[in-house]
């Protein structure tokens, strides 16, 4: 009987969740809802030295905020919980006591300082000290030491560590997903630490273990946990539980813009990007990391930009909804090799989408920003202005900075213009220009623009002498929307005000 398909995004509650841990999320996500399958959050906080308060919180409000809702996990419920590792100790050491039993594990006793002193004379020696199968004979453990002296050293309560035992000159040899037949030779692997006696697992055996009791059939992850996959399959193997034991698939990296490696903070700190999904200050030192949320990214916006970093829908298609995702995601094409990010391609992106919403939708996310500075704007006059400025936008914040002039009045004047608009006889024209506005009873830009033409023909003034002026003394510059219809959403009153005032200032 086939399984149904179960994935899970297992982060760990170390500090901010990357932007390459949301595309392992949504990865996950996406294939398990293309197969009808269930999407978990494991917290992986084995490590409990690295726990940062606040850390789990933010991967949970990430994941929402994305779109990426967990069937089950931490925060979201289910059957096979709990779904936080430190809460699911007990239940380890009988796995690691199973290996230790069956021979395929072994306790030792080597201590951190003698550990290090291994390593400082294979350094010396320019080599690398590995506690491997070349190694264990000589070290203090369970292989070397008879079982009384185990006994009494376990009983007398000194430390210890619970190591896999590989086997000697073994292929291991798989099927990634992505990356095809993927083989491995024991001979270059050590002896991973699996169980401390604190009682707290390490990733690997806690990994194995979880993905096993809950029912999981895929493990997505990125290429870092390539070269675990061997000691992980033994594991299942050495376990007994083989039957159940998931596909792997590993995820390339997403590199940073430029130069060679991957991603990293440092990168967007330096070429002035986000690369967390949410805001994140740092608990011990206050630092703030800017991020896509509080930049003014769509979620939607940030989903299809991730999802086509390391995935091809082999189709020339770019703007998908989630619903598209889930419909054309196929592992087999997402891509061995890294992906290269690109920040233009993120803002493109949320232009896109920016474009696609109505005025009135961007008028309500607009609103915020006005009420924060005083402005309490009729919402279908609102709706209007935008209408007029959206194309000119990739982030709703830039809606300000195309059209504060409809609420407050121009504080300065672009001195280029003024050098190369303003004439002599500016000022004698605004100001018959000015008084023949205030004569207009019906105040809409069609009427406006057309006595403004007859007045401007009856003149004999050049339209492009006096039409750059008239803006600058509205907007402060020479460039925006329809000058007529800015004239009729500013009002009668404004805009006269505004052509007096720009006529006192500017000489």
């Amino acid at each position: 009987m086939e399984r149904k398909v179960r994935v899970r995004f297992a982060p760990s509650p170390t500090g901010p969740l990357h932007m390459g841990g949301v595309r392992t999320a949504l990865f996950n996500y996406l294939f398990a809802k293309k197969h009808g399958g269930d999407f978990l959050l494991r917290i992986e906080d084995t490590d409990q030295n690295r726990y940062v308060p606040g850390a789990e919180e933010y991967i949970i409000e990430s994941l929402k905020w994305c779109g990426l809702v967990p069937d089950e996990g931490v925060g979201f419920g289910g059957d096979l919980g709990p779904y936080r590792q430190s809460e699911r100790k007990p239940m380890y050491k009988k796995y690691a006591d199973s290996l230790i039993d069956n021979g395929f594990a072994y306790y030792a006793f080597d201590t951190a300082e003698e550990l290090d002193e291994f390593r400082k004379a294979a350094e010396a020696r320019k080599d690398v000290f590995s506690y491997d199968l070349h190694t264990r004979n000589g070290l203090k453990n369970s292989l070397t030491l008879s079982a009384e002296e185990v006994s009494a050293r376990l009983q007398s309560g000194q430390s210890y560590v619970i190591r896999f035992k590989m086997p000697e000159n073994r292929e291991v040899v798989d099927e990634d997903l992505i990356r095809g037949r993927v083989s491995f030779n024991t001979n270059q692997l050590d002896d991973k630490v699996l169980f401390k006696s604190d009682g707290m697992p390490t990733y690997h055996l806690a990994n194995v273990v979880d993905d096993y009791l809950m029912r999981i059939t895929h493990v997505i992850r990125g290429e870092e946990w390539l070269p675990s996959m061997p000691l992980h399959i033994l594991l299942y193997e050495s376990l007994g539980i083989s039957e159940n034991r998931p596909c792997f698939s590993h995820l390339p990296l997403i590199l940073k813009p430029e130069g060679k490696g991957k991603l990293s903070k440092r990168d967007g700190d330096k070429m002035g990007f986000p690369v967390f999904p949410l805001l994140w200050k740092d608990p011990e030192t206050g630092d703030v990391s800017r991020s896509y949320r509080e930049d003014g990214y769509f979620p939607e916006a940030f989903i299809n930009m991730l999802a086509l970093l390391g995935w091809s829908p082999g189709t020339e298609q770019e703007f998908f909804s989630m619903d598209e995702l889930i419909e054309s995601f196929d592992l087999t094409r997402v891509v061995k090799s890294g992906a290269r990010f690109d920040p233009g391609k993120a803002k493109w992106f949320n232009r896109h989408y920016l474009q696609q919403k109505t005025p009135a939708e961007l008028a309500a996310l607009f609103l915020p920003m006005l009420n924060e500075k005083g402005i309490t704007p009729d919402l279908q006059k609102l709706g209007r202005i935008v209408g007029m400025i959206q194309e000119r936008c990739e982030f709703v914040k830039d809606l300000w900075e195309q059209g504060h002039f409809f609420f407050q009045a121009p504080e300065s004047y672009d001195e280029k213009t003024i050098q190369k608009k303003w004439k002599p006889d500016t000022n004698e024209k605004l100001q018959a220009i000015s008084t023949l506005f205030e004569t207009i009873s019906d105040w809409k830009a069609e009427t406006i623009k057309e006595i403004f033409s007859a007045f401007m023909t009856e003149k004999e003034w050049v339209f492009g002498v006096v039409m750059v002026p008239i803006r600058l003394a509205l907007v402060g510059g020479s460039s925006g929307p329809d000058l007529f219809e800015i004239c009729e959403l500013i009002g009668k009153e404004e805009t006269v005000r505004r052509i007096q005032s720009a006529i006192s200032l500017i000489n």
